[in-house]
């Protein structure tokens, strides 16, 4: 077993939010060399783990929560990382090198990098306290949730994001009777758009899903403490044992508007990951920085932002940093269906198809002024491999040819 042995007077380096990004930089600080204290702060009991199993692998029962850690507890032991769970940061104080902690504790720090993350955005209607009714954001909620899940279970999923889109796939293969109720017009019509919105609406409808748009909740209602029925908006009763909510997350931002950092859907940071505050650094879900790629400012709750970000911020911290930039890219798994997108498409674009939709085997092409801003594709990765490359190059692309099957993407790329 190797031990790591810190100078009499190292630099402490403190990371808030052992969560996916906050654990690949706290690994990727020692990988680039920091041989000083380092602490890694997390109010959840289990050490740094990714998050899409929960909704997916984890919830079916076919991973165990385990599976999702980036490294076991004794890993960041041997690396000298000061692990600390289930605590909590109270406050963030640059101008005296250091953090608050819940239990009136303090943290002395050279430099601090937030990956605060995000919180799952509440519902606020009666009955939302009783038992059985949950939001799917932790290793927690995605066990309890699994327990209940079971043929001829009912269950109301409430929201047709990715989240819950993903949730009621999962309840459906469990047997249970699923009912999916979605406030807009279209499931996830803001990022897909109406026409593949109304798609992903038609594939879960097929799967049995009792899915209703333009619904939302008047209230949750219970016997004895329990959940037993769900009350739409249009005054419909669907009787619920299990409910679960999915309305969005938003970034979490208090600990670094109290410290005076600026906020902005987000914590704004340079390409290289810097705050507005000097020695303050901030990566993942929290994190609003520029995209040079796209030209644009973005906060991504991605699985690859929150990864790669993470390690970038890291590099930064060290000395050796190079600006972040690459082309987002998220994927989502409901029943055999892959869906993959790329880029950050706009409602403006000219969409090209290639494939069969009918046989969800295609890929629809966001196209501005000739350049691709996004692709989003069914059950096609490398269609997607191909146009974050066509992204990332800002290569001219012929209508066409991008809606030809026959013709390789790849040729396609400039550069």
């Amino acid at each position: 077993m190797t031990t790591h042995a810190e100078p009499v007077d190292a630099d402490t380096y403190a990371i808030v939010g052992a969560n996916l990004a906050g654990g690949r930089a706290a690994l990727a600080l020692r990988s680039e060399g920091f041989d000083g204290r380092l602490v890694l702060i997390g109010d959840e009991a289990y050490p740094p783990y990714e998050r899409p199993p929960l909704s997916k692998e984890v919830l079916k029962g076919a991973k165990e929560p385990e599976s999702t850690f980036l490294q076991s507890k004794e890993a960041y032991k041997e690396a000298a990382i000061d692990l600390r769970l289930a605590t909590r940061v109270t406050k963030v104080a640059p101008r005296w090198k250091a953090l608050e902690l819940a239990d009136g504790s303090a943290v002395t720090t050279d430099r601090i990098l937030l990956c605060t993350g995000s919180r799952v955005r509440r519902l606020h209607v009666p009955g939302c306290e009783l038992n059985g009714v949950y939001y799917l954001r932790g290793i927690d909620d995605a066990v309890a949730i699994r327990d209940r899940l079971g043929p001829g279970v009912p269950v109301t999923v409430v929201g047709a994001g990715f989240i819950g889109a993903e949730v009621a796939a999962c309840a459906s293969e469990a047997g249970c009777e699923v009912t999916m109720l979605e406030i807009a017009d279209v499931p996830l019509g803001r990022v897909l758009g109406s026409e593949l919105g109304a798609l992903y609406a038609q594939i879960h409808r097929d799967r049995g899903v009792d899915l209703r748009t333009a619904t939302g909740v008047r209230a949750i209602e219970g016997d004895g403490g329990r959940v037993r029925r769900v009350i739409t908006t249009d005054g419909a009763i669907i009787e619920s044992e299990l409910v679960v909510i999915g309305v969005g997350v938003d970034p979490a931002t208090d600990l670094a508007t109290d410290a005076g950092i600026d906020v902005a859907n987000g914590i704004l940071v340079d390409e290289f990951c810097r705050t507005s505050i000097d020695n303050v650094f901030a990566a993942g879900d929290v994190a609003s920085h520029p995209n040079p790629l796209l030209g644009r400012r973005l906060r991504l709750e991605h699985w690859q932002n929150a990864q790669n970000q993470g390690v970038a911020a890291a590099r930064s911290m060290v000395g050796r940093g190079e600006p972040h930039a690459e082309v987002p890219w998220f994927w989502s798994d409901q029943y055999d269906i892959n869906l993959q997108m790329a880029g950050h498409p706009d409602g403006s674009d000219s969409i090209v198809v290639r494939g069969d939709r009918d046989a969800l085997s295609f890929c629809a092409f966001y196209v501005s002024e000739n350049r691709l801003t996004g692709a989003i594709a069914v059950n096609r990765p490398r269609d997607v491999r191909a146009a974050m490359k066509l992204i990332e190059t800002h290569s001219t692309v012929e209508l066409a040819a991008l809606g030809d099957d026959s013709v390789d993407l790849r040729k396609l790329v400039v550069g």
